[in-house]
C-alpha cells in the first residue's frame, strides 16, 4: 500500500476543496493508495485525510520541503501538487522506487509536481534545507541551473545530484501515464499535469467535470 501526500499553505488560491478533489481522484483511479496526508497550516477537517501541521514558516512552494521530514511516513510515498487531475488509471504511481516527473521544459531535470520515494529515504533533503533555509531559498544557491524560477524543485534536484541519487522519470517508466493540459484537447485518460498559469478550476471541458467529479472518465 502507499501514501499520497500534498501540501497546502495558506495565503494562496488553494483551499481544502483542492485537497478533497485530488484525493477523490486517487481513490477512484489509484486504489493502492490507502493513506492520504495533507501538510498544512490551516485548520482543516477533511474526511479520510490526515492533516498534519506544517512545522516551519517557509513561504509558498518552499513548504513542500516539509514532506521529507523524517518519521512522517513508511513505505511508498508520493508527493503530488494540488493542481493535478486524475482522469484515468494512475496505479503506476503507487509502485515502489525513487521516481519523479521530468521537468516539462528542462530535460533530465526533475519536477516536484510528482515525486515518489520510500519512508525516510529522502529525509536528508529536509535536514539540509532546514539547517540553512535562507541560503537554499536564495537564487543562485544551486549554482548555474536552466530554470528561470528558483524554487523547491531546483534545490531538490541539486541535493539529489550531490548525493548521487537519480530518480527514474515517470514519463520513461510509464509512457502515456502523464498528460500535459492543452485547452484544445477533448479527452484525457491519465494524470493531467498543469504548467504555469493553467489551473483545473479555470479549464473548460472535459477537465472542469473531471476535476469536479461530475464524470469519471475511463475506469
Amino acid at each position: 500500500m502507499a501514501t499520497l501526500v500534498t501540501v497546502l499553505r495558506s495565503g494562496g488560491r488553494y483551499d481544502g476543496i483542492w485537497v478533497e478533489r485530488l484525493v477523490e481522484g486517487f481513490r477512484r483511479h489509484a486504489p493502492a493508495f490507502d493513506r492520504f496526508v495533507c501538510l498544512t497550516d490551516l485548520a482543516l477537517d477533511l474526511p479520510g485525510v490526515e492533516c498534519i501541521a506544517l512545522r516551519h514558516d517557509w513561504p509558498a512552494w518552499w513548504s513542500k520541503m516539509e514532506a521529507f521530514r523524517p518519521g512522517l511516513f513508511t513505505g511508498t510515498v508520493l508527493l503530488c501538487d494540488l493542481d493535478t487531475v486524475i482522469a484515468g488509471d494512475a496505479s503506476a504511481l503507487a509502485q515502489p522506487g525513487l521516481a519523479a516527473m521530468e521537468d516539462h521544459f528542462h530535460k533530465h531535470r526533475l519536477s516536484s509536481a510528482l515525486l515518489r520515494w520510500d519512508g525516510d529515504e529522502l529525509a536528508f533533503l529536509y535536514d539540509a534545507f532546514a539547517a540553512e533555509p535562507e541560503r537554499w531559498m536564495t537564487p543562485g544557491a544551486c549554482g548555474q541551473v536552466p530554470n528561470a524560477v528558483h524554487g523547491d524543485q531546483v534545490v531538490i534536484d541539486h541535493l539529489l545530484r550531490k548525493a548521487d541519487r537519480r530518480p527514474a522519470f515517470f514519463q520513461s517508466a510509464s509512457p502515456g501515464l502523464l498528460e500535459f493540459y492543452d485547452p484544445a484537447r477533448s479527452h484525457y485518460d491519465g494524470v493531467v499535469i498543469f504548467i504555469g498559469d493553467a489551473k483545473p478550476d479555470l479549464a473548460g471541458e472535459p477537465i472542469a467535470s473531471l476535476w469536479a467529479g461530475r464524470v469519471r472518465g475511463p475506469a
